[in-house]
């Protein structure tokens, strides 16, 4: 496997590099300074930074993150032609200063909402919002998360969007929606219910709400571990009886899940790779303070228990870094369908986790100081802090907030492992018919699944894998989920076999460590 890059993601990668270097850098402290002088009203818009955006986009270091697309580019509606595993490595640099990405127009949420509409929109809805997206002029923001219901699962989202005439009538209230702060959000993407007799996962739907529509109010900007994250912000937002045309219903009635999952596969990419960024440079600033600090005769990093948390946090980093270079290059090649488990894992691993974890507590006292926010290089730490739960005697856990609960993705990352799925089959080369000689009693393993698998209810269909043919292998679908059996092999132990006996105790024992992708239902021994 050859993990050298190409020439062309060398070449943008260090174009970005030289860019960060010559221009970005040097402007933080003048971005520090200017966001000072604002005083009380920091909700302005920060001069260098349209500077920065001016010379960015001469250099055509612009729109980086808006993959090619034959379907749907057209004309002025198309990025800079890199890939996502090419972006993925510029998305790195940029994560290291906290205004970073916005320099380059890549930056959340307005990244997500640009291909929501260059996927999804219709042509006045391009030109009258992709456009000015595009071009930097305005930014966005998504509404989504809801203060009264657990939006991380986003079927319980309560936001009504109910059809009158040529319009549709939104009431409901929104928070945690960034970047509703900043003078220049002009507009957002709303996710709703439109119908609540569908079926589950039709009864949302996505439409566009320019912020000035009367009935659309802020309530207040929620802080981060007690910043407000000027200009930026995330607010909690009402809405009164927002009337908007018709026409800006995206897609389609009951189509906002499609329009998710369409939006979530890249915006992942984007946020984990800015997060190694982040969780670089929060390993320079500590590397470089602990060997600045005596303690007991000898350097602080020196001393054994931070030897072992610098090295747990690089291997962290590369670990991490490899994982969602891996997602980004089968999202290329094989589209984000095929690519989610990849896509469900990075999004688990926390790159950030342990490098800025350890890093909050290098230095002390320091640290506590409110002014000491690593401004200089990455003022994204403490949103990445703010994605960490705390447990009593536990290090910080991997992020939870940054986009959903870090416990929906472990759980489909798990589904995926342990349930039959589309990827599932094509690895096995599809489903048969049982085969003759392989049959056995399925009523009796469905009495089995019934008294030992959590949430079994029949009927129980079974289909036999085509592949595997050394430990037969079976799809068990039930209406509400499905599961793959493995059986030892009728006859003697083929060399080459899996022993599915030690790939049950394996799969166990990982699980019983917490470091399972997958989950051991049980064992059931052949009469």
């Amino acid at each position: 496997m050859d993990f050298s890059l190409t020439a062309r993601e060398t070449e943008w990668r260090d174009r970005v590099i030289a860019f960060m270097n010559k221009h970005v850098y040097p402007a933080v402290p003048v971005y520090d300074s200017q966001m000072e002088a604002f005083g009380a009203n920091r909700w302005q818009v920060v001069p260098v930074l349209e500077e920065l955006k001016a010379k960015a986009k001469a250099e055509g270091l612009w729109n980086l993150f808006l993959a090619p697309n034959a379907d749907h580019d057209d004309g002025e509606y198309q990025g800079a032609g890199l890939t996502n595993l090419e972006y993925a490595m510029c998305s790195e640099q940029m994560g290291k200063v906290q205004f970073g990405s916005e320099v380059f127009n890549c930056s959340a949420p307005d990244t997500g909402n640009m291909e929501v509409l260059h996927r999804y929109g219709t042509k006045k809805q391009k030109d009258k919002w992709l456009r000015p997206l595009m071009a930097g002029e305005i930014r966005s923001v998504f509404f989504m998360t809801e203060p009264a219901v657990a939006s991380s699962d986003a079927t319980n989202i309560e936001t009504s969007i109910k059809r009158d005439g040529d319009h549709y009538v939104i009431n409901g209230r929104k928070w945690w929606s960034s970047g509703a702060g900043d003078p220049r959000c002009k507009i957002g993407i709303l996710m709703g219910k439109t119908d609540t007799s569908k079926p589950r996962h039709e009864q949302q739907s996505q439409i566009l709400v320019p912020l000035d529509t009367p009935g659309v109010k802020i309530v207040r900007m929620l802080p981060v571990f007690g910043f407000d994250d000027a200009p930026h912000g995330h607010a909690e937002v009402v809405f009164d009886n927002v009337r908007v045309p018709a026409e800006n219903l995206i897609l389609g009635e009951g189509r906002g899940f499609e329009i998710a999952q369409g939006r979530l596969g890249p915006g992942r990419i984007h946020h984990c790779m800015r997060t190694i960024g982040v969780a670089e440079a929060a390993l320079e600033k500590m590397v470089k303070r602990l060997q600045s600090r005596v303690a007991f005769g000898k350097k602080v990093s020196e001393q054994s228990v931070w030897e072992q948390r610098i090295a747990e946090a690089r291997t962290d980093i590369e670990m991490t870094r490899l994982l969602t270079l891996k997602a980004a290059d089968m999202m290329d090649k094989v589209g984000n369908k095929h690519a989610k488990l990849e896509i469900a894992m990075i999004k688990v691993a926390g790159p950030a986790h342990r490098a800025q974890d350890h890093r909050r507590r290098d230095p002390g006292a320091w640290r506590r100081r409110r002014d000491d926010r690593l401004r200089s290089r990455q003022g994204l730490f403490r949103h990445s802090l703010a994605a960490h739960r705390r447990r009593p005697g536990r290090s910080a856990q991997p992020p939870d907030r940054a986009d959903g609960n870090a416990q929906v993705h472990q759980q489909g990352a798990q589904g995926l492992m342990a349930g039959a799925s589309a990827s599932t089959d094509d690895v096995f080369g599809g489903t048969k018919p049982v085969e003759e000689r392989h049959r056995f009693d399925e009523a009796r393993l469905a009495e089995w699944m019934k008294a030992n698998v959590s949430g079994f209810t029949g009927p129980l269909t079974v289909s036999q894998f085509k592949g595997g043919q050394s430990n037969p292998s079976f799809r068990l679908d039930t209406p509400g989920h499905s599961y793959v059996m493995r059986r030892k092999p009728l006859g003697k132990l083929l060399p080459s076999a899996h022993a599915v006996d030690r790939e049950f105790k394996v799969i166990s024992a990982l699980a019983s460590a917490g470091l399972s992708g997958g989950q051991a239902l049980g064992a059931v021994r052949r009469q």
